[in-house]
């Protein structure tokens, strides 16, 4: 018999989802809209303190949307994290427009305001800034902002990571003109597929509702005059939300203490640092990263590979988006000033740890006890 698969982040399931579920079915609510995606929206924007929200299909669509009401369009420069997935920058393409990366800044690995700053003297009126949050930190949120307000641009919060984090005790998504929250099947909680957009703005809301549901027209027969999209989240899905939601603030304490158990294991090493955390945030430990010096002779993928001999997921940490094929033409804007980049550095010595919630002592004992063995311990 092979040994325990230990998984990076899976979903985990309760009760409740399946009696939300089973009631969508008993009331053959099954397709897009109902009262679970009603409910959801409601207990999730009272949960995150939010004004207004709309439930959708996924994370990228939110974002999507949110470019959209700020009319983004092809000629338009958008600054956007380097350090992320590529889900955060792909919808700024979608609209024809040129995404700028900055660079992440070594104190939390999320957007630095230096960079950001160069950015603004070189291209003065980019239509908006997108900052994503690296494994659930808080960026510089207060710093960042303040730039984007100096020169008149709003800031999109790709909260996406960082569901249930708080920056001086409000929650990410919240604090700019838009925010976007995922529920993909590995993020904190789970609908298997879907995504949030939040704002203060009802109006805006309002549109974006209007523009995901294939922007229809008020008319009897089928009438449109903008082109919409198919970006409603189903009543199936928002069932299962539901069941999840309740359980969030649990599983945030879970990845927390799987963050200092890590911390703590490896005090004694001295090549090894875990992923910064934000003084000024309280985190949601989504994933737990490690840092490897550049001096040591151990490798991320030395550390990878060992796990995975054991049957162990780990991951490597996000390839900076300059360095993508994809958008190899697009500007960088560094953190350093000697030009060097701080997000390829990360992704060069740095990996993502199992950082699963359903992680009993004995595999954290076992994982731990792989990564030390690799430095000799």
């Amino acid at each position: 018999m092979g040994k325990k698969r230990i998984y990076l982040s899976s979903p985990t399931m309760h009760s409740e989802e399946q009696q939300f579920v089973k009631e969508a079915f008993d009331t053959n609510w099954i397709a897009p809209l109902g009262p679970n995606v009603t409910a959801f929206e409601e207990e999730m924007a009272a949960y995150a303190k939010a004004g207004y929200v709309t439930a959708l299909s996924s994370g990228t669509a939110a974002i999507h949307l949110a470019l959209k009401l700020l009319n983004i369009g092809p000629g338009d420069v958008v600054f956007v994290s380097d350090l992320t997935f590529a889900a955060t920058c792909n919808p700024i393409v979608y609209e024809g427009a040129t995404p700028v990366f900055i660079d992440a800044e070594p104190d939390t690995w999320n957007m630095s305001p230096r960079a950001l700053e160069k950015a603004f003297e070189k291209y003065p009126k980019p239509k908006a800034v997108l900052c994503a949050y690296l494994y659930g930190t808080p960026a510089k949120i207060d710093e960042i902002m303040a730039v984007c307000e100096a020169h008149h641009v709003p800031y999109i919060e790709d909260a996406a990571e960082s569901l249930g984090s708080t920056y001086k005790g409000k929650h990410t998504g919240t604090l700019g003109r838009f925010g976007i929250f995922s529920f993909n099947g590995n993020k904190i909680i789970t609908t298997s597929g879907g995504g949030m957009l939040v704002s203060e703005d009802e109006e805006a809301i309002k549109k974006a509702v209007f523009l995901a549901t294939q922007a229809r027209d008020p008319a009897r027969y089928y009438l449109h005059s903008q082109i919409g999209y198919n970006y409603r989240m189903s009543n199936v899905v928002a069932g299962i939300g539901r069941g999840q939601l309740p359980h969030l603030d649990e599983h945030k304490a879970r990845k927390q203490a799987i963050y200092r158990q890590y911390k703590e294991a490896f005090a004694d090493i001295s090549e090894i640092g875990m992923n910064p955390l934000n003084p000024d945030g309280d985190a949601n430990n989504w994933l737990s990263g490690m840092l490897i010096e550049r001096e040591s002779n151990v490798t991320p993928d030395m550390i990878m590979d060992a796990l995975e001999a054991e049957n162990i997921e780990s991951r490597p940490i996000w390839k900076p988006m300059h360095e993508q094929p994809v958008f190899v033409k697009c500007d960088f804007m560094p953190h350093n000033e000697d030009g060097s980049s701080v997000g390829s550095g990360v992704f060069e010595r740095g990996l993502c740890l199992p950082s699963d919630i359903k992680n009993t002592q004995e595999d954290m004992e076992r994982i731990i006890s792989i990564i030390r063995n690799c430095f000799g311990r």
